[in-house]
């Protein structure tokens, strides 16, 4: 899904640095125009908005502890990842001691959603913040539902919406 996205936010003209831990799922990504990055912090370099979308929260936490060292003051992080509420707590924190924003922004569909520009995001946190990052959304889904400013509520209804069975 990350791939299908990051085109995506490249067809929409934004400028794109990538990091994948497996280096060659970034590189596919270069001859669309973006930059492969040697870590997250390096991809952060010089950003208005980092968005990851991770496995679990130990992913999260160790990709998190190096974009806190490269993202610029007041650039925001768009975490689309399925986490714990205590996790998007102490993610909110770690950038909040860095000058940085957070927006918990699950996203929902399938691959096929996510290639064609038609993902359902969800997102949670300042709604300055949101309204600032919306082209981002805009680049990647069909609609944005506005979740308010208690993300850390919004990584609950994340995971009980992946619980629910497919039709």
């Amino acid at each position: 899904m990350g791939t299908a996205m990051a085109r995506n936010v490249l067809r929409a003209g934004h400028e794109l640095a990538v990091f994948n831990r497996t280096r060659e799922k970034a590189e596919v990504l270069a001859a669309d125009g973006a930059r492969v990055a040697g870590s997250p912090a390096d991809a952060c370099t010089g950003c208005d908005a980092v968005m990851t979308m991770l496995s679990d929260d130990a992913a999260v936490i160790e990709t998190t502890s190096s974009i806190v060292e490269g993202l610029p003051k007041g650039a925001v992080h768009l975490s689309g990842s399925t986490i714990s509420t205590a996790m998007a707590r102490r993610i909110a924190s770690l950038h909040a001691e860095r000058g940085h924003g957070y927006l918990s922004t699950p996203v929902f569909g399938r691959p096929e959603a996510a290639e064609s520009k038609k993902l359902l995001v969800v997102a949670g946190g300042p709604a300055d913040l949101i309204e600032r990052c919306q082209p981002v959304f805009d680049a990647i889904g069909r609609q944005t539902f506005i979740a308010g400013a208690a993300f850390s509520a919004l990584a609950i209804v994340a995971i009980v919406l992946r619980q629910q069975p497919r039709s």
